[in-house]
């Protein structure tokens, strides 16, 4: 990798916590909707809903909270009342002001590659709340472009390298998603180096097989120093 100029960053469960929240919250939601169901069956109820909204909608605490309302209103079957509606309105807006926690070693690596390298926020959802977010982390000064992606997709890494003015091969991108991360930016030819996080979201779920010259697997996010 010594041709490596730029490093492009996942931000959710790369550089903070993120999906935890999330579940934390789906699990507040199942006690809310137990009289009309277990916890197993709110959450596929949910996810299904999810799914069918994933292109009007997208990613995000927004996109998830108008799936939640969808999903109550659903295995209700209309019975929920608007209490319990302005319940979880309320859980979905404290998601868009979840205190941000960087996980362990990121702004120590963060700073010293920041030394060799152009570094870069390519990460996916909505504009406002993933801005926001990077805002409140207090990271933005180490970054030289964000990139706020709809949806990570060989498309959209295509773009980002055009944006950039740079090759593929000139491209370090980082992140916690084998699906979203990993796969597409191998396939429009940039390195990648896996960062695993202890909990994924169903939909990020991919086969961990991954055989390529230009994959590498770090253990925690302080790695990628000695890695480049």
């Amino acid at each position: 990798m010594k041709g490596i100029e730029i490093i492009a960053f996942d931000a959710d469960d790369t550089l903070w916590d993120n999906e935890p929240l999330f579940k934390e919250v789906e699990k507040e939601f199942c006690n809310i909707l137990a009289d009309y169901g277990d916890t197993a069956e709110i959450s596929s109820a949910l996810f299904d809903v999810e799914m069918q909204n994933m292109e009007c909608y997208g990613y995000g605490a927004k996109a998830f909270t108008l799936s939640l309302i969808e999903t109550a209103i659903k295995v209700s079957r209309h019975k929920i009342s608007p209490e319990k509606i302005e319940r979880i309105i309320l859980m979905g807006k404290s998601l868009l002001d979840m205190p941000i926690q960087l996980l362990d070693g990121v702004e120590k690596t963060l700073e010293q590659l920041n030394r060799n390298y152009k570094l870069v926020v390519a990460t996916k959802g909505d504009l406002l709340d993933q801005q926001r977010k990077l805002d409140r982390s207090g990271l933005g000064s180490y970054f030289d472009h964000v990139e706020i992606m709809a949806d990570k997709t060989e498309k959209e890494y295509q773009k980002l390298i055009s944006s950039l003015n740079v090759l593929p091969e000139n491209v370090l991108m980082a992140g916690n998603s084998l699906k979203s991360d990993i796969y597409p930016a191998l396939a429009v030819g940039m390195y990648v180096a896996y960062v695993p996080y202890h909990t994924m979201w169903k939909h990020e779920l991919a086969d961990e097989n991954v055989k390529n010259e230009r994959f590498f697997k770090v253990e925690t996010f302080s790695q990628l120093v000695n890695l480049l």
